[in-house]
């Protein structure tokens, strides 16, 4: 039988045990995971920005033109390009290494940390990766001017690697923070952030790269490396890895924290249940629901303004306002659903499980739903605009669906589950361009496009399918802490085949969980 963490305290429990004040530890750490997870946005898109200041795009000779369709008329738009070349001449194959070396480093290193993370703790190798990401930026002037794009390539995917660690481990950590009653609100904070380092990464890149100094676009990795830098520090000095490890955590605050928890003054993290994590269809419905999405989400993000250039004749990257909008949009709704999210699990009105559900569905639906809308705009570009923030705003709903639901279902493995369903994810993610680049392939008319939103749209709506049969809400018996007892003997006796196996029946203070 699943341990449910529907309902951990009555309403007279909630009042008495939970501490009042917006200092709280907890509160703390969510700041401090929120700047960490816009931080780490920064460093993933900066570069994207920084190399269309840093390349020569007069003295690029590729070959071939950008392919338009003839569909839609050409406005005469008040947009004017004039951008200062830049010192390197990369073609655009180089350019893609440059841009992917990054993701690269990203992805082979989440599954490794999410396991040392379990074992050793969370803490500092998310505030060490995050150092190392930082510090390296210093070095890309560096890489770029002497060592061109492979150098720059190299320095590119130490950073990822140095950022791998950062998912995994904040989700291992709010494990340990975060009360069930407080996880979407705190979850949905801490992940916007990745929206509010775009909002802030973009402009202000743009700003460096014109006006920094070293030649503009240096400033951008020394600026961003050096508040990068400032906050690994901090965050290593002024995090704990749990309450029980905080020095100056009130006792009310830390007892509130662990009973809800885990049902006990103490933690117990006994060895990863493979195995049995391998049978949980819970498990399988977040994994495919996280791949769904951040196919349908890189389609969403990348591919419309392909689609807005190439067809609608209209670039969004000549308005930074209009570029982050639906990052805007996702960072506000992704906020305000979080909290809908809290209220309908402590009303009691809706289970952990419903709630994921519902709010995994507006996450996944409604992009879905918005995709297909944008096959049927044809030339209107206030219109596929407004859809673009629409479908991107309401994908912030997934932050108190599937994405915080590793904690509901295992709260002492959520670093570790988090780990392989990211790092799946995120290889996923890659076959969005790749699978658009084949059917456009030269012939980038509507009805093409049509075809590349449709098939996002179908992954975005049988993923969120798949999580709505088959999620729940509920904390697994592979996660049982009262099996800990069984698992326990059941060791004990295996080293001394002669002792009695004596089952220890659970106490009615941890049936809580």
């Amino acid at each position: 039988m699943a341990v449910s963490t529907e309902h951990i305290f009555s309403s007279e429990e909630k009042d008495l045990d939970k501490p009042s004040g917006c200092f709280q530890k907890r509160f703390f750490v969510t700041f401090m995971l929120f700047l960490g997870m816009a931080n780490a946005y920064v460093m993933r898109t900066n570069m994207s920005v920084a190399i269309v200041a840093m390349v020569n795009h007069t003295a690029i000779t590729d070959g071939h033109d950008d392919v338009f369709d003839d569909e839609c008329p050409n406005w005469n738009l008040t947009e004017v390009e004039e951008s200062q070349d830049g010192e390197f001449v990369w073609s655009s194959a180089q350019q893609g290494y440059i841009l992917s070396a990054f993701f690269y480093g990203y992805v082979i290193t989440q599954i490794p940390f999410g396991m040392l993370a379990k074992r050793y703790g969370a803490l500092r190798f998310l505030g060490y990766g995050m150092l190392i990401n930082s510090v390296f930026a210093f070095f890309v002037p560096i890489a770029a001017r002497r060592g061109g794009a492979w150098g720059l390539s190299v320095i590119r995917f130490i950073q990822g690697l140095g950022e791998g660690p950062i998912v995994p481990c904040t989700h291992a950590l709010l494990a340990k923070w975060i009360p069930p009653n407080e996880r979407s609100r705190m979850g949905a904070a801490v992940y916007a952030g990745a929206q509010f380092g775009t909002i802030i990464s973009m402009p202000l890149s743009g700003l460096l790269a014109e006006y920094g100094f070293d030649g503009g676009w240096p400033s951008i990795f020394y600026v961003f490396g050096a508040v990068g830098t400032i906050w690994s520090v901090a965050f290593i000095i002024w995090v704990y890895e749990d309450p029980c490890s905080h020095p100056t955590i009130s006792e009310r605050e830390k007892k509130y924290i662990n009973n809800s928890l885990w049902g006990t003054s103490e933690m117990k993290i006994p060895p990863i249940p493979f195995r049995t994590i391998a049978k949980s269809l819970p498990f399988y419905a977040i994994l495919l629901a996280h791949m769904g999405h951040n196919y349908g989400y890189e389609t969403l993000m990348t591919e419309l303004p392909t689609y807005m250039k190439q067809v609608l004749r209209f670039s969004l990257k000549s308005n930074g306002l209009l570029s982050s909008l639906p990052y805007l949009a996702m960072w506000l709704f992704s906020l305000f659903i979080s909290v809908v999210a809290d209220w309908m699990i402590t009303s009691e009105r809706f289970s952990h499980t419903s709630t994921r559900k519902i709010m995994n569905s507006i996450g996944q639906y409604g992009p879905g739903i918005a995709l297909i809308a944008a096959s049927y705009t044809g030339c209107d570009r206030v219109l596929t605009l407004a859809i673009l923030t629409v479908g991107v705003g309401l994908n912030g709903g997934i932050y108190s669906g599937f994405k915080i639901n590793h904690l509901d279902i295992t709260p002492r493995f959520a670093g570790v589950l988090m780990a392989i369903t990211n790092c799946s994810a995120n290889l996923a993610g890659l076959l969005a361009p790749i699978a658009a680049g084949n059917l456009i392939d030269n012939q980038p008319t509507i009805a093409q496009w049509s075809k590349v939103f449709f098939i996002a749209a179908a992954v975005y709506i049988i993923c969120g399918t798949i999580f709505n049969i088959f999620g729940s809400g509920k904390r697994q018996p592979w996660d049982n802490p009262e099996n800990d007892h069984i698992n326990d003997n059941h060791e004990a006796q295996r080293h001394n085949s002669s002792a009695p196996v004596t089952i220890v029946p659970a106490s009615p203070e941890k049936t809580k969980q």
